[in-house]
């Protein structure tokens, strides 16, 4: 079951090794009594959730400090995965030569389309899975001695959700994302808006830890308390 906590919670639970998280299946299975995380036979996988907006990648970051972790923000995979050929033939097949220019897929204009189109999204996805899903094996097996913290909206559409020992969803209100994302990636509210409409919902059941409400600000200084 989850656990939703703020912001002080998150602090203490990350800084003592998460032992002082009122989660009893993180406090003894993964972090000794003096909140330093044990040796265990094989990695400890972190995986960090929210929507666009919510800061994955700051938690992320502070987190692989911490654990001097192996990090994967799993939509640069995606997002290399466009070069390879098999996948620039799929992504034509399926939007059109449009979606090229000098040889490259335009990631804008693949946007544009799967988040207003669902189908175009299941689409996008077919495309690109198998080499994604090879490239993060691939990371999993040369980080297999790490900590590794796996960050993606879509973790809990994959199987890589269920290998995560500890699971992080950011629960951020959607006017801090909409000012976050306008801000980060150049975009109207209204095409944040087809990109949040076309986002997963999230159980909180099924996460460890649940951080509501805070800004980037106030996240980054308390993680960085560790």
């Amino acid at each position: 079951m989850g656990k939703i906590i703020n912001l002080e919670e998150l602090d203490k639970a990350v800084k003592n090794g998460v032992k002082n998280c009122k989660e009893p299946n993180l406090t003894s299975k993964y972090v000794d009594e003096d909140g330093i995380l044990k040796s265990t036979n094989k990695n400890l996988i972190i995986g960090v959730c929210g929507k666009s907006g919510s800061d994955k990648s700051t938690v992320s970051q502070m987190l692989k400090e911490k654990y001097d972790a192996a990090y994967l923000e799993i939509d640069k995979v995606g997002h290399e995965v466009y070069k390879h050929p098999k996948v620039m033939e799929a992504l034509i097949l399926a939007f059109g030569e449009d979606v090229v220019e000098d040889g490259l897929v335009d990631r804008k204009k693949i946007g544009d389309i799967v988040f207003s189109n669902r189908n175009k999204m299941t689409e996008l996805r077919d495309a690109t899975w198998y080499y994604m899903s090879k490239d993060i094996d691939y990371f999993l097996r040369d980080n297999e001695d790490k900590v590794i913290i796996l960050d993606w909206l879509l973790l809990p559409k994959t199987n890589y959700f269920h290998k995560c020992d500890i699971k992080i969803l950011l629960d951020i209100p959607y006017e801090e994302r909409l000012k976050r994302a306008m801000i980060r990636d150049g975009i109207t509210e209204e095409k944040f808006k087809l990109r949040d409409a076309a986002s997963i919902e999230f159980n909180e059941e099924d996460f460890d830890l649940v951080i509501k409400g805070g800004s980037k600000e106030e996240i980054r200084k308390r993680l960085y308390k560790i």
